[in-house]
């Protein structure tokens, strides 16, 4: 289907680009959600007449998101959630999750169309997260997944609670070892039993 559209859309163009997309696309996201227009002779008349008030509307819009994005950008926000011993998620993080976790920080501006989350997170650990809050303004934040509030700080001084976890496991015991020992005997054992011996014989 080709399309007018009536704003930049990433990948595809900017406002007043007649582009050609798949027809479902079309249908089912930039239309309804008037980001573009069907392109026919009646339509690019209306654009052509009201393209002044689209960019000029689109540029305030922008300006606003400007401004938002220095209280967004870099902002790490902590999830707390159960995991496995090797750090998999029961269950995963969602943009919903991301979203309310803004909200709670005081980032009302944010919705969920504005994450950008190629695939839900399902393991613990920091993740860089898009945040697109106009087509042509977008930050980055952090999400913090862990399973306490301490891990979330370790992880945020850049420790990595999972590798750290193993290295205590493997390191977490160790035992006495006496070079003239017999096998099969504790060395504290013979040393226990040294003085009886020394005591018989005196």
């Amino acid at each position: 289907m080709e399309i007018i559209l009536l704003e930049r859309i990433e990948k595809l163009g900017g406002i007043g680009d007649v582009v050609t997309v798949k027809d479902g696309y079309a249908r089912n996201y930039l239309l309804p959600n008037k980001k573009a227009l069907r392109s026919n002779n009646a339509n690019r008349a209306v654009f052509e007449a009201n393209r002044a008030k689209i960019e000029a509307d689109n540029a305030a819009r922008r300006g606003d998101a400007e401004t938002a994005s220095k209280s967004v950008d870099g902002v790490q926000v902590v999830l707390i959630r159960q995991s496995s011993n090797s750090g998999q998620l029961y269950g995963s993080v969602s943009v919903r999750d991301i979203v309310e976790a803004l909200h709670e920080a005081g980032h009302k501006i944010v919705s969920k169309a504005m994450i950008v989350l190629e695939r839900p997170i399902k393991t613990l650990g920091l993740f860089d997260v898009k945040v697109a809050l106009h087509p042509e303004v977008a930050v980055n934040i952090q999400v913090n997944v862990a399973r306490s509030p301490e891990e979330a700080d370790l992880q945020k001084a850049g420790v990595n609670v999972m590798t750290d976890m193993f290295e205590k496991d493997e390191t977490g015991f160790t035992e006495d070892y006496d070079p003239n020992a017999e096998p099969g005997e504790i060395a504290g054992e013979l040393a226990e039993a040294a003085p009886v011996e020394n005591a018989e014989e005196a």
